[in-house]
């Protein structure tokens, strides 16, 4: 993905196996990206957990590894505005049915904990049923500008 000029918009559009190396490959295309953008050090860390935890449960709980079956990942660029997409082909999950990991009964289980991270770090995050089958994810993360104070 090269630089963006003013309003122009930049993307990357693959189709990925269901492996961990499409998990390193997503996060590292999205993080350069954003670095490209000129998110700072600790906003970079956060766009990239968010995009492995997005990755890993399409390859893990999605498509359950299946070979057969493949990651949609999209990334989009604008000048302020970072979209990543990423869908599965597995049999489809509804957010709301995901147990709260900070409830009592759940602090000791390790699922949804990647969801509530995802939460945090990016300015959105919207699942919905992927056609024929799966889970699309979208997460956006908006670059805001340094405002300078004149002396």
């Amino acid at each position: 993905m090269s630089e963006t000029a003013h309003g122009e918009v930049q993307r990357v559009d693959e189709l990925l196996d269901s492996t961990l190396e499409s998990v390193d490959h997503a996060e590292a295309v999205v993080v350069k990206a954003a670095e490209e953008m000129g998110f700072d050090e600790e906003e970079l860390h956060k766009i990239g957990i968010a995009v492995r935890e997005t990755m890993v449960n399409a390859v893990v709980h999605g498509n359950r590894y299946n070979s057969r079956k493949k990651v949609h990942f999209e990334v989009r660029r604008t000048e302020s505005t970072l979209t990543i997409r990423v869908g599965d082909e597995g049999e489809g999950f509804e957010r709301k049915e995901v147990a709260d990991p900070l409830a009592e009964e759940n602090i000791l289980k390790f699922s949804g904990r990647g969801l509530l991270l995802i939460e945090a770090f990016m300015d959105e995050f919207v699942t919905e049923p992927r056609k024929p089958t799966g889970t699309q994810v979208t997460l956006v993360k908006r670059k805001v500008p340094v405002v300078t104070t004149a002396s």
